[in-house]
């Protein structure tokens, strides 16, 4: 069965089943998720897919700007829209206090960053409050595009007191890995996770469309003493990642 066909399907369209965009968008889903529109293969245009379904234009467009906007179709400029390949997700455990270096090592995946800031700063004020800096101090601060197999996976910016990390420079790969060096690796952490639909800058390091998904994670890392020892803002891709916790009674 291709598209065309699939789509002339009698019963999936309904006068009582919402808005016809969103019907609309749901029946390509159903074909994406099913095979039936399998990955690199394209839809017909926009023209014929209003013909085929009775539906208008703007209606179409409509759907087809949220499977972009979702990661499931990409429009190519004069060539068309196109099913994308399902991006395997990866499971991280919040139990653990660990590097993205290190998740990636133990699912046997190299690791690379791309440099956006590196150095040494006059804090912001958020910075200064949760690191506890006096007026005066700098921050350490680094900021990287984190890539798993060749692939951009996240926006880490990382700021940290000048006495626990005297020379950013001195990071290559992962930060808590000079920490460690240093004996001054975190042993806990307070993370807050919220859902956001990622600005164009950031769409475009990690490789997706302006207003996709993505998991906004800041954390705030302890020393054994209690004091702060990092506070770490981070862009997660989020059609890459599933963040699991465990739960005990």
């Amino acid at each position: 069965m291709n598209a065309v066909d699939f789509l002339r399907q009698n019963g999936w369209l309904s006068e009582s089943s919402g808005p016809r965009y969103v019907q609309l968008r749901r029946r390509l889903e159903d074909g994406i998720a099913s095979g039936i529109l399998p990955p690199n293969s394209s839809l017909p245009p926009e023209r014929e897919l209003a013909e085929i379904t009775d539906l208008s234009r703007v209606t179409v467009r409509k759907a087809i700007q949220e499977l972009v906007r979702d990661g499931l179709v990409e429009q190519r400029q004069g060539s068309g829209t196109f099913i994308l390949e399902p991006v395997a997700k990866m499971e991280q455990s919040l139990s653990h206090l660990t590097s993205f270096t290190e998740d990636m090592s133990r699912r046997g995946m190299d690791t690379t960053s791309k440099w956006l800031e590196r150095g040494v700063f006059i804090p912001t004020e958020r910075e200064a409050e949760v690191l506890g800096l006096s007026e005066g101090e700098e921050v350490a601060r680094i900021y990287r595009l984190r890539e798993a197999g060749g692939r951009p996976m996240a926006l880490e910016r990382a700021s940290l007191p000048l006495d626990i990390l005297p020379n950013p420079l001195e990071v290559q790969t992962s930060l808590y890995e000079v920490l460690d060096r240093l004996g001054m690796r975190p042993v806990r952490a307070v993370q807050r996770i919220s859902a956001i639909n990622l600005e164009p800058r950031e769409a475009d390091l990690l490789g997706v469309v302006e207003g996709a998904a993505g998991l906004s994670i800041e954390r705030v890392s302890y020393l054994h003493s209690g004091r702060v020892a990092e506070l770490t803002r981070s862009l997660y891709r989020g059609d890459a990642y599933d963040f699991v916790a465990e739960l005990r009674l």
